[in-house]
C-alpha cells in the first residue's frame, strides 16, 4: 500500500520522533511504501492568506453561489474602474463555473504540491503530539490549507446556507490513521471527555466527513514520565501498528 504520514513535531530527538521511526520500519518490514511529509523540517506555512482564498471558492455543486459570488465579488457593481477593466478583460467570456475553474488555479504552489501528495496516497497517516486537545498548530494549518473544497470536500447549496448535511466527502482513501503521544493519562481522556472531543472534531471532522470511512486514532498516555517499560511498550505498539497496517 502507497502511505503519505505527515509528521509534526519540532524536536527531531523527541519520543514522538521515535514513535514515528518504530511505525515507519513496521510499514517498511510489511512491504508497504511510505512517505513522509515532515512539516517543521519543510517549514510548512500553516497560516490561511488572502492568496488562499482561491481555494475555497463554491463549485457545480452549488451553482446558485457560484453565480453569487462570480457577480458580488468578480465583477462586483461597486468596484474601481481597473478592476472592472481586468476582470472584464480575464473572465468575459468564461461562465460562472468557468470562472472558479480559472480563479482556483490560482491556488498557493505550497498547497498544490501537498494535495498531489495526499492524492497519490491510498491511506493517510498523521503522528503528532497533543497540545491543547489538539494537534500542533503546523499540522492543524496544513488539514486547514490541504483539505480544500474541491479538493476534499465540496458543498451543496444547502452547505452553503449552513447545513451539515450539505458537505460531501471527495476522498477516497482505504484508511487514516492518527497516533498522538499525550501529557496526561488515559483517564483523563477516557473519563473526562478528552479522547471524545478529539474524536469529534479530529476523526470525525477532518476525516469522515470528507470521504474516509475507516479512521483510527491511537493515543500513547502520559509519554513525559513515563518508565523505560511502558515507553517500550509503546515503540513496540508503534512497530506493529506500521506491520499490520492493510490487516
Amino acid at each position: 500500500m502507497k502511505i503519505l504520514t505527515v509528521y509534526a513535531h519540532p524536536d527531531p530527538k523527541s519520543f514522538c520522533h521515535a514513535v514515528l521511526q518504530q511505525f515507519t520500519k513496521g510499514l517498511e518490514d510489511a512491504g508497504h511504501t511510505n512517505e513522509v511529509v515532515d512539516l517543521y523540517t519543510i517549514g510548512f506555512n500553516p497560516v490561511l492568506t488572502t492568496r488562499d482564498f482561491a481555494n475555497w471558492l463554491p463549485d457545480e455543486n452549488a451553482p446558485d453561489v457560484v453565480e453569487k459570488v462570480v457577480k458580488e465579488r468578480v465583477f462586483a457593481p461597486d468596484a474601481g474602474l481597473l478592476q472592472r477593466i481586468v476582470a472584464w478583460s480575464k473572465f468575459h467570456n468564461k461562465s460562472p463555473l468557468g470562472v472558479m475553474a480559472m480563479l482556483r488555479k490560482m491556488g498557493p504552489a505550497d498547497v498544490r504540491e501537498q494535495q498531489h501528495k495526499v492524492a497519490d496516497a491510498q491511506a493517510l497517516v498523521l503522528i503528532s503530539p497533543v497540545w491543547f486537545v489538539g494537534f500542533p498548530a503546523i499540522l492543524k494549518g496544513w488539514i486547514k490549507r490541504v483539505f480544500t473544497l474541491g479538493f476534499a470536500f465540496s458543498l451543496t447549496s444547502a452547505g452553503w446556507r449552513g447545513d451539515i448535511e450539505g458537505r460531501i466527502g471527495l476522498l477516497k482513501h482505504e484508511k487514516a490513521l492518527i497516533i498522538n503521544t499525550t501529557i496526561f493519562n488515559e483517564e483523563s481522556y477516557q473519563e473526562r471527555g478528552l479522547r471524545e472531543a478529539m474524536r469529534r472534531l479530529i476523526d470525525d471532522f477532518c476525516f469522515h466527513y470528507p470521504g474516509i470511512q475507516a479512521v483510527e486514532h491511537e493515543f500513547f498516555y502520559a509519554v513525559n514520565m513515563a518508565d523505560k517499560d511502558t515507553l517500550q511498550g509503546y515503540l513496540e505498539r508503534a512497530y506493529r501498528l506500521g506491520k499490520e497496517f492493510s490487516q
